[in-house]
């Protein structure tokens, strides 16, 4: 289990996200439908950071790109690269773990159409800033799209304006960890090619010449 400040799995914070909960939980009352903890080794030192839970994957499995499209490539790349014992990530009860690997997500609750809004990406910060702050030294961490890599730098109290967005693209924050952004693995990005396996696999490359 987390420590609380890193995650509270009864956070309420955000009322829309909460009622929206409710109501997720209403219509499918098998889904988890609260907010999803982090996951993978506690003493990683690589941070994985996505936007937020997906509505049929960790909304519904309770654990981070399990069930649903977006994981199908993050986890075929962890394997690949030795941070996985599993290719796939499918249900919460299917014995993967992750090797000196953790996932978390810039806002902890699903929002209504994917999309949360700055306030609720403000308030779920300190989570990412306190979960940031017991990496190991030197770690590095890999932000999945836009929204990740600005909640890092909003996290380290950065402007947002210090480092732009861009694929592929490394970044020493104050504190001498490294920030790697990628595009995000959505459906809509791999079935478009705006993120092929081969580009997710670079991006996973530049960690492995950063992790040595």
């Amino acid at each position: 289990m987390f420590l609380k400040q890193i995650f509270d799995p009864e956070c309420k914070a955000c009322s829309r996200l909460d009622t929206f909960l409710s109501e997720v939980k209403k219509k499918y009352p098998a889904y988890y439908a609260r907010p999803v903890a982090p996951f993978g080794d506690k003493n990683a030192k690589l941070l994985i950071v996505g936007l937020a839970p997906g509505m049929h994957g960790a909304n519904a499995t309770g654990r981070p790109f399990t069930g649903d499209y977006s994981g199908l490539l993050l986890y075929e790349m962890l394997f690949n690269f030795g941070y996985s014992n599993q290719k796939k990530s499918e249900t919460p009860t299917d014995r993967l773990v992750l090797n000196d690997c953790r996932i978390t997500n810039a806002v902890k609750c699903l929002p209504p159409q994917n999309k949360p809004t700055g306030a609720e990406i403000n308030q779920c910060n300190h989570f990412l800033s306190e979960e940031i702050k017991i990496l190991p030294n030197k770690s590095v961490i890999m932000v999945l799209g836009n929204i990740a890599h600005r909640a890092v730098l909003k996290a380290y109290g950065l402007k947002l304006s210090t480092v732009k967005f861009a694929h592929n693209k490394k970044f020493e924050l104050p504190d001498g960890k490294m920030l790697v952004s990628s595009y995000h693995c959505s459906r809509y990005n791999v079935q478009t090619k705006r993120l092929t396996k081969k580009m997710f696999a670079d991006v996973f490359l530049t960690i492995q010449g950063l992790m040595v």
